[in-house]
Protein backbone atom coordinates (compact mmCIF):
# COMPACT_ATOMS: atom_id res chain seq x y z
CA UNK A 1 0.00 0.00 0.00
CA UNK A 2 1.59 3.39 -1.28
CA UNK A 3 1.88 5.85 1.44
CA UNK A 4 0.78 9.19 0.30
CA UNK A 5 4.16 12.06 0.95
CA UNK A 6 2.34 15.42 2.71
CA UNK A 7 4.09 18.83 2.44
CA UNK A 8 6.07 19.74 5.75
CA UNK A 9 4.48 21.96 8.17
CA UNK A 10 5.71 25.30 9.89
CA UNK A 11 5.72 24.40 13.60
CA UNK A 12 6.55 28.24 14.53
CA UNK A 13 10.23 27.53 16.13
CA UNK A 14 12.90 29.16 14.52
CA UNK A 15 15.48 26.59 13.67
CA UNK A 16 19.30 27.01 12.58
CA UNK A 17 20.05 30.13 10.60
CA UNK A 18 16.92 31.91 10.64
CA UNK A 19 14.86 29.56 8.92
CA UNK A 20 11.86 27.56 10.83
CA UNK A 21 12.18 24.23 11.29
CA UNK A 22 9.91 21.45 9.53
CA UNK A 23 8.78 17.71 10.92
CA UNK A 24 11.35 15.80 9.45
CA UNK A 25 13.55 17.68 8.60
CA UNK A 26 17.36 17.55 9.02
CA UNK A 27 18.88 20.36 10.98
CA UNK A 28 22.20 21.84 9.88
CA UNK A 29 22.59 19.76 6.95
CA UNK A 30 22.31 22.00 3.55
CA UNK A 31 21.57 20.83 -0.05
CA UNK A 32 24.84 20.67 -1.88
CA UNK A 33 26.01 23.66 -3.40
CA UNK A 34 24.57 25.54 -0.52
CA UNK A 35 26.56 28.60 1.19
CA UNK A 36 27.91 27.97 4.76
CA UNK A 37 26.00 28.99 7.77
CA UNK A 38 29.18 29.03 10.33
CA UNK A 39 31.01 32.07 8.16
CA UNK A 40 33.02 34.51 10.09
CA UNK A 41 32.22 37.59 7.50
CA UNK A 42 28.68 39.29 7.46
CA UNK A 43 28.61 37.97 3.84
CA UNK A 44 27.94 34.45 4.34
CA UNK A 45 25.87 35.15 7.33
CA UNK A 46 23.32 37.16 4.83
CA UNK A 47 23.94 33.91 2.60
CA UNK A 48 22.72 31.82 5.38
CA UNK A 49 19.32 33.33 5.32
CA UNK A 50 18.59 31.92 2.34
CA UNK A 51 20.00 28.46 2.64
CA UNK A 52 18.00 25.34 1.76
CA UNK A 53 17.28 21.99 3.37
CA UNK A 54 16.23 18.52 2.79
CA UNK A 55 13.89 16.65 4.82
CA UNK A 56 14.09 12.72 5.47
CA UNK A 57 12.70 12.12 2.35
CA UNK A 58 14.43 13.99 -0.15
CA UNK A 59 12.08 16.87 -0.52
CA UNK A 60 14.12 20.30 -0.62
CA UNK A 61 12.84 22.99 1.56
CA UNK A 62 13.04 26.67 0.56
CA UNK A 63 12.88 29.42 2.89
CA UNK A 64 10.43 31.91 2.04
CA UNK A 65 11.85 35.28 1.01
CA UNK A 66 9.75 38.78 0.31
CA UNK A 67 10.72 41.57 -2.30
CA UNK A 68 10.61 44.97 -1.05
CA UNK A 69 8.31 45.23 -3.74
CA UNK A 70 6.29 42.81 -2.24
CA UNK A 71 6.23 43.95 1.18
CA UNK A 72 5.19 47.60 -0.71
CA UNK A 73 2.06 45.80 -2.32
CA UNK A 74 1.25 44.06 0.45
CA UNK A 75 1.64 46.90 3.62
CA UNK A 76 1.21 49.97 1.39
CA UNK A 77 -1.35 51.67 3.46
CA UNK A 78 1.54 51.71 6.40
CA UNK A 79 4.11 52.43 3.93
CA UNK A 80 1.46 55.67 3.06
CA UNK A 81 2.22 57.27 6.48
CA UNK A 82 5.85 58.19 5.50
CA UNK A 83 5.09 60.21 2.69
CA UNK A 84 4.71 63.43 4.35
CA UNK A 85 7.72 63.30 6.81
CA UNK A 86 10.46 62.07 3.75
CA UNK A 87 8.55 64.69 1.69
CA UNK A 88 9.03 67.34 4.68
CA UNK A 89 12.98 65.58 4.68
CA UNK A 90 13.25 66.16 0.78
CA UNK A 91 12.72 69.85 0.78
CA UNK A 92 13.54 71.59 3.95
CA UNK A 93 17.11 69.61 4.64
CA UNK A 94 18.61 67.98 2.23
CA UNK A 95 17.47 70.12 -0.96
CA UNK A 96 19.18 73.41 1.06
CA UNK A 97 22.06 71.48 1.11
CA UNK A 98 22.70 71.94 -2.59
CA UNK A 99 22.88 75.72 -1.37
CA UNK A 100 26.01 75.61 0.43
CA UNK A 101 27.43 75.90 -3.20
CA UNK A 102 26.83 79.71 -3.18
CA UNK A 103 29.87 79.68 -0.03
CA UNK A 104 32.17 79.27 -3.15
CA UNK A 105 30.51 81.32 -6.02
CA UNK A 106 29.46 84.57 -5.59
CA UNK A 107 25.38 85.25 -5.27
CA UNK A 108 23.66 88.48 -6.72
CA UNK A 109 20.10 88.82 -5.93
CA UNK A 110 18.07 88.01 -8.87
CA UNK A 111 20.86 86.26 -10.51
CA UNK A 112 21.35 82.58 -10.58
CA UNK A 113 20.19 80.15 -7.52
CA UNK A 114 23.43 78.85 -7.46
CA UNK A 115 25.47 82.11 -7.47
CA UNK A 116 26.80 83.49 -11.01
CA UNK A 117 30.37 83.29 -10.82
CA UNK A 118 33.15 80.80 -9.11
CA UNK A 119 35.14 82.74 -6.78
CA UNK A 120 36.64 79.66 -4.44
CA UNK A 121 37.95 80.17 -0.98
CA UNK A 122 37.54 83.62 -1.00
CA UNK A 123 34.21 84.13 1.61
CA UNK A 124 36.09 81.45 3.75
CA UNK A 125 39.04 84.17 3.87
CA UNK A 126 37.12 86.74 4.09
CA UNK A 127 35.78 85.72 7.36
CA UNK A 128 38.81 83.90 8.62
CA UNK A 129 40.16 87.28 8.63
CA UNK A 130 36.70 89.16 10.33
CA UNK A 131 37.64 90.25 13.86
CA UNK A 132 33.66 90.08 14.65
CA UNK A 133 33.41 86.92 13.17
CA UNK A 134 35.93 85.50 16.09
CA UNK A 135 34.00 87.76 19.05
CA UNK A 136 31.05 86.33 17.48
CA UNK A 137 32.60 82.65 17.58
CA UNK A 138 34.18 82.96 20.60
CA UNK A 139 30.68 84.08 23.00
CA UNK A 140 29.05 81.14 20.90
CA UNK A 141 31.94 78.67 22.77
CA UNK A 142 31.45 80.39 26.30
CA UNK A 143 27.81 79.77 25.76
CA UNK A 144 27.38 76.45 24.53
CA UNK A 145 30.43 75.31 27.11
CA UNK A 146 28.08 76.91 30.00
CA UNK A 147 25.14 75.61 28.79
CA UNK A 148 26.58 72.07 28.23
CA UNK A 149 28.12 72.26 31.47
CA UNK A 150 25.04 73.98 33.37
CA UNK A 151 21.74 73.01 31.82
CA UNK A 152 22.89 68.83 31.00
CA UNK A 153 23.26 67.76 34.11
CA UNK A 154 20.32 69.31 36.09
CA UNK A 155 17.18 67.21 34.35
CA UNK A 156 19.40 64.23 35.21
CA UNK A 157 19.44 65.35 38.78
CA UNK A 158 15.63 66.48 38.78
CA UNK A 159 14.96 63.45 37.79
CA UNK A 160 16.80 61.35 40.09
CA UNK A 161 14.92 63.50 43.45
CA UNK A 162 11.48 62.85 41.66
CA UNK A 163 12.60 59.14 41.57
CA UNK A 164 12.88 59.43 45.13
CA UNK A 165 9.44 60.62 45.77
CA UNK A 166 6.69 58.46 47.27
CA UNK A 167 3.92 60.90 47.10
CA UNK A 168 2.43 60.17 43.53
CA UNK A 169 0.68 63.66 43.71
CA UNK A 170 3.27 66.01 45.01
CA UNK A 171 5.02 64.27 41.89
CA UNK A 172 2.67 64.51 39.47
CA UNK A 173 2.42 68.25 40.35
CA UNK A 174 5.68 69.01 40.49
CA UNK A 175 6.09 67.28 36.91
CA UNK A 176 3.60 69.10 35.56
CA UNK A 177 4.72 72.66 37.39
CA UNK A 178 8.60 72.16 35.77
CA UNK A 179 6.96 71.06 32.45
CA UNK A 180 4.76 74.31 31.76
CA UNK A 181 7.67 76.76 30.90
CA UNK A 182 8.34 74.08 27.74
CA UNK A 183 5.61 74.93 26.11
CA UNK A 184 5.59 79.07 26.39
CA UNK A 185 6.76 80.65 22.96
CA UNK A 186 10.58 82.27 23.08
CA UNK A 187 8.66 85.77 22.69
CA UNK A 188 6.77 84.78 26.02
CA UNK A 189 9.81 83.86 27.89
CA UNK A 190 11.97 87.07 26.48
CA UNK A 191 9.06 89.26 27.88
CA UNK A 192 9.31 87.65 31.10
CA UNK A 193 12.96 88.34 31.08
CA UNK A 194 12.84 91.82 30.18
CA UNK A 195 9.78 92.68 32.82
CA UNK A 196 11.76 90.98 35.50
CA UNK A 197 15.28 92.25 34.84
CA UNK A 198 14.23 96.45 33.66
CA UNK A 199 15.48 98.90 35.84
CA UNK A 200 12.01 99.31 37.51
CA UNK A 201 11.50 95.49 37.49
CA UNK A 202 10.76 92.68 40.08
CA UNK A 203 14.70 91.87 40.49
CA UNK A 204 15.75 95.39 41.10
CA UNK A 205 12.07 96.45 43.60
CA UNK A 206 13.68 94.01 45.59
CA UNK A 207 17.31 94.79 45.63
CA UNK A 208 16.12 98.78 46.23
CA UNK A 209 13.74 96.89 49.00
CA UNK A 210 16.78 95.58 50.68
CA UNK A 211 18.89 99.08 50.64
CA UNK A 212 20.50 98.03 47.33
CA UNK A 213 21.06 99.75 44.06
CA UNK A 214 19.03 99.49 40.83
CA UNK A 215 20.91 97.15 38.51
CA UNK A 216 20.51 97.80 34.61
CA UNK A 217 20.77 94.07 33.79
CA UNK A 218 19.85 94.01 30.01
CA UNK A 219 22.46 97.20 29.14
CA UNK A 220 25.60 95.58 31.15
CA UNK A 221 27.03 92.93 29.07
CA UNK A 222 28.56 91.23 32.24
CA UNK A 223 24.89 90.06 33.08
CA UNK A 224 24.10 88.13 29.86
CA UNK A 225 25.32 85.35 30.05
CA UNK A 226 23.78 84.86 34.01
CA UNK A 227 20.30 85.66 32.60
CA UNK A 228 20.50 83.32 29.43
CA UNK A 229 21.36 80.21 31.24
CA UNK A 230 19.44 81.33 33.88
CA UNK A 231 15.97 81.15 31.71
CA UNK A 232 17.58 78.20 29.43
CA UNK A 233 17.46 76.07 32.89
CA UNK A 234 13.91 77.22 33.34
CA UNK A 235 12.49 76.72 30.34
CA UNK A 236 14.32 73.47 29.56
CA UNK A 237 15.01 71.79 32.86
CA UNK A 238 11.78 69.97 33.55
CA UNK A 239 11.27 68.95 30.28
CA UNK A 240 14.42 67.42 30.15
CA UNK A 241 13.60 64.74 32.81
CA UNK A 242 10.54 63.03 30.60
CA UNK A 243 13.17 60.61 28.73
CA UNK A 244 15.68 59.98 32.50
CA UNK A 245 12.04 59.42 34.15
CA UNK A 246 11.16 56.62 31.13
CA UNK A 247 14.84 55.12 31.99
CA UNK A 248 14.39 54.71 35.46
CA UNK A 249 11.45 52.60 35.00
CA UNK A 250 13.38 50.13 32.92
CA UNK A 251 15.62 49.45 35.85
CA UNK A 252 14.84 46.04 37.42
CA UNK A 253 13.51 46.25 41.29
CA UNK A 254 14.92 43.22 42.52
CA UNK A 255 18.28 45.51 42.22
CA UNK A 256 17.31 47.57 44.67
CA UNK A 257 16.43 44.83 46.87
CA UNK A 258 19.55 43.01 46.17
CA UNK A 259 21.42 46.04 47.23
CA UNK A 260 18.96 46.67 50.45
CA UNK A 261 19.92 43.15 51.39
CA UNK A 262 23.83 43.76 51.33
CA UNK A 263 23.23 46.65 53.73
CA UNK A 264 23.28 49.17 50.84
CA UNK A 265 21.89 53.14 51.17
CA UNK A 266 20.14 55.00 49.22
CA UNK A 267 23.22 57.08 47.85
CA UNK A 268 24.95 53.22 47.01
CA UNK A 269 21.96 52.63 45.05
CA UNK A 270 21.91 55.32 43.02
CA UNK A 271 25.45 55.35 42.43
CA UNK A 272 25.45 51.75 41.50
CA UNK A 273 22.39 50.44 39.96
CA UNK A 274 20.48 54.18 39.26
CA UNK A 275 23.05 55.98 37.37
CA UNK A 276 24.50 53.01 35.60
CA UNK A 277 21.06 52.39 34.56
CA UNK A 278 20.36 55.15 32.56
CA UNK A 279 24.03 55.70 31.67
CA UNK A 280 22.79 55.10 27.68
CA UNK A 281 20.13 57.00 27.77
CA UNK A 282 22.52 59.82 28.98
CA UNK A 283 25.04 59.03 26.38
CA UNK A 284 22.97 59.44 23.33
CA UNK A 285 21.39 63.02 25.25
CA UNK A 286 24.96 64.17 25.24
CA UNK A 287 26.14 63.20 21.93
CA UNK A 288 23.74 65.34 20.85
CA UNK A 289 23.68 68.05 22.90
CA UNK A 290 27.95 68.20 21.46
CA UNK A 291 26.49 67.98 18.37
CA UNK A 292 24.25 71.32 18.89
CA UNK A 293 27.13 72.86 20.96
CA UNK A 294 27.69 75.28 17.74
CA UNK A 295 23.66 76.13 17.80
CA UNK A 296 23.13 78.40 20.80
CA UNK A 297 19.14 79.38 21.21
CA UNK A 298 18.99 81.71 18.36
CA UNK A 299 15.44 82.95 18.51
CA UNK A 300 15.87 84.11 22.28
CA UNK A 301 19.43 85.75 21.83
CA UNK A 302 17.75 87.73 19.16
CA UNK A 303 15.49 88.72 21.36
CA UNK A 304 17.41 89.60 24.62
CA UNK A 305 20.12 91.52 22.69
CA UNK A 306 20.80 94.99 22.09
CA UNK A 307 24.08 96.60 20.45
CA UNK A 308 25.05 97.98 24.04
CA UNK A 309 25.54 94.19 25.24
CA UNK A 310 26.72 92.99 21.51
CA UNK A 311 29.97 91.99 23.48
CA UNK A 312 28.48 89.24 25.09
CA UNK A 313 25.23 88.20 23.33
CA UNK A 314 26.61 88.30 19.67
CA UNK A 315 26.76 84.85 18.59
CA UNK A 316 27.74 82.92 15.27
CA UNK A 317 23.49 82.01 14.62
CA UNK A 318 23.23 85.65 14.86
CA UNK A 319 26.19 87.33 13.30
CA UNK A 320 24.85 85.54 10.44
CA UNK A 321 21.46 87.27 11.20
CA UNK A 322 22.85 90.70 10.76
CA UNK A 323 25.47 89.40 7.84
CA UNK A 324 23.18 87.37 5.57
CA UNK A 325 19.71 89.10 5.80
CA UNK A 326 20.10 92.12 7.00
CA UNK A 327 23.12 93.04 4.78
CA UNK A 328 22.16 90.43 1.96
CA UNK A 329 25.68 88.81 2.00
CA UNK A 330 24.72 85.81 1.16
CA UNK A 331 27.38 84.28 -0.04
CA UNK A 332 29.28 85.24 3.28
CA UNK A 333 26.73 84.02 5.35
CA UNK A 334 26.57 80.65 3.57
CA UNK A 335 30.37 79.86 4.45
CA UNK A 336 30.11 81.08 7.81
CA UNK A 337 27.30 78.23 7.77
CA UNK A 338 28.51 75.88 6.50
CA UNK A 339 31.77 76.05 8.42
CA UNK A 340 29.86 76.39 11.45
CA UNK A 341 28.32 73.02 10.05
CA UNK A 342 31.37 70.83 9.86
CA UNK A 343 32.56 71.97 13.10
CA UNK A 344 29.01 70.83 14.37
CA UNK A 345 29.94 67.32 12.44
CA UNK A 346 33.16 67.18 13.71
CA UNK A 347 32.04 67.38 17.63
CA UNK A 348 29.40 64.67 16.78
CA UNK A 349 31.17 62.05 14.94
CA UNK A 350 34.57 62.82 17.81
CA UNK A 351 32.29 62.56 20.91
CA UNK A 352 30.81 59.14 19.48
CA UNK A 353 33.53 57.58 18.67
CA UNK A 354 34.85 58.69 22.61
CA UNK A 355 31.55 57.22 24.12
CA UNK A 356 32.06 54.01 22.06
CA UNK A 357 36.02 53.70 23.17
CA UNK A 358 35.43 54.82 26.96
CA UNK A 359 32.28 53.67 28.40
CA UNK A 360 30.88 51.34 25.48
CA UNK A 361 27.49 53.22 24.31
CA UNK A 362 26.69 55.39 20.96
CA UNK A 363 24.80 56.80 18.32
CA UNK A 364 26.29 54.02 15.90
Amino acid sequence: MSSVQQDPVVTGEAGQGGVDTFPGMVAGQPVEDAPATDGPSRRKSRRSRTQTWTTHDGQVVHPVTQTWAQALRRDWRLYSFLVLPLLFLAVFRYWPILGNVVAFRRFRPGGSMFGDEWVGLYYFRMFLNDQQFWHAFTNTVILGLLTLVVVFPLPILLALMLNEVRSRHFKRSIQTISYLPHFMSIVIVAGIVFQLTSVDGTINQLIEKFGGTAIAFMQDPSWFRTIYLTSEVWQTVGWGTILYLAALTTIDDQLYEAARIDGANRWSQTWHITLPGIRPTMIVLLILNVGTFMAVGFEKILLLQNPLIYSTADVISTYLYRVGIVSNSISYATAIGLFEAVIGVALILSANAISRKTVGASLW
